[in-house]
């Protein structure tokens, strides 16, 4: 195999073997903890703009599964210890070389993981350059901003699905870059879902006349999209609404919140999460680099969840508004299934319960 680089913008270089597609790509690195779920990792549409490492050492042992995917794989490139180049499933329609080159997604494995992900721990989240040869300037690496990829990933047209079995309610769905098991947890529980562009103004949900509004996670800097947040303030108080991830922190910033970039964000799926007020610590799937700062929402909102290692915002629900929203995963694929009754919630809530 051909020799990579991955170069990082403080001038670290990690030495490995290229797979995947023969291109250099720049992006923002970061790290995800998961024991398994590399497809899931791979198709979620939260990573666009992103180089991940994986910090599980073996990578590709079970294949590709299309049937696993989340959505479109929109990663700029992908960090390993040891690559599986010869998957064994009952299930497997491929391999992993082979997904990233048909993607455009350069690779790179051989790399010490363990220790690439110490030093993103301790410096924090920085841009990389994944590479063949090592550039002599960094500039372009340095400069580098993971910008509009919300528009990059939402639908580009609204698109219809049905409930399974008969149809108790209708649910707008804010595609931000959705994960296709919120979609799935939604039919389960009866609702024809309508998923709509990031950019739909307040108007035409409206005139939906939908029985719930649900926002979806997505990548990048929460802070960006302007627009939604407009359009979401106009759309609080006249239906029920429920958001997860990148959901989550666009609601709160419409509620005059305030959110904030982490070190090197919550990525896996083993992230603790307590329960204010009650008496449970749920295990969770997370991906997201922004937080919502809780003390911004003080008299507007009141915290339900927090992260049990850092104190970080993971949910909020806001008094006589009926909606809520949690920084999590409660759909988690892959990952625990600990938090699933908050579809429940969403449901009651647009049954008529409070």
């Amino acid at each position: 195999m051909e020799k990579a680089y991955l170069v990082l913008s403080d001038g670290t270089v990690f030495e490995g073997k290229a797979f995947g597609a023969d291109t250099d790509a720049v992006g923002e690195l970061v790290f995800t903890t998961g024991m398994c779920g590399y497809l899931e990792t791979l198709t979620d549409e939260s990573y666009a703009g992103q180089i991940v490492t994986q910090t599980y050492p073996l990578i590709g042992n079970y294949g590709v599964i299309p049937a696993d995917f989340e959505g479109e794989c929109h990663v700029r490139g992908y960090v390993v210890r040891e690559w599986c180049d010869a998957p064994s499933n009952f299930r497997c329609e491929g391999d992993l070389d082979a997904f990233l080159k048909e993607r455009g997604v350069p690779g790179i494995y051989g790399v010490d993981t363990r220790q690439l992900t110490r030093i993103l721990r301790e410096k924090g989240v920085m841009n990389a350059i994944l590479c063949r040869s090592v550039p002599a300037d960094l500039t372009v690496v340095r400069e580098y901003a993971v910008s509009g990829v919300v528009a990059e990933c939402s639908t580009k047209t609204p698109a219809v699905y049905p409930a399974e079995g008969d149809t108790k309610f209708r649910v707008a769905l804010m595609d931000y870059g959705a994960k296709r098991n919120i979609l799935r947890e939604l039919q389960r529980r009866g609702c024809e879902v309508t998923a709509l562009p990031h950019d739909t103004p307040a108007e035409a949900v409206l005139a939906l006349a939908p029985d719930g509004l649900m926002l979806s996670n997505g990548p990048g800097d929460p802070q960006e999209n302007v627009y939604c947040i407009e359009q979401l303030k106009k759309l609080v108080g006249k239906l029920p609404v429920f958001g997860i991830c990148l959901g989550h922190q666009l609601l709160a910033l419409a509620m005059g919140g305030t959110t904030t970039k982490l070190k090197y964000g919550h990525r896996g799926v083993n992230q603790p999460v307590r329960e204010l007020g009650g008496t449970r610590t749920y295990i969770t799937s997370q991906n997201h680099g922004y937080a919502v700062v809780s003390e911004s929402l003080a008299g507007i909102g009141r915290v339900i969840f927090e992260n049990a290692n850092d104190g970080t915002c993971e949910g909020v629900e806001y008094p006589g508004k009926r909606c809520f929203s949690v920084q999590f995963h409660p759909e988690a694929c892959s990952g625990p299934l600990d938090t699933r009754f908050l579809f429940d919630r969403f449901i009651a809530m647009m049954g008529g319960e409070d």
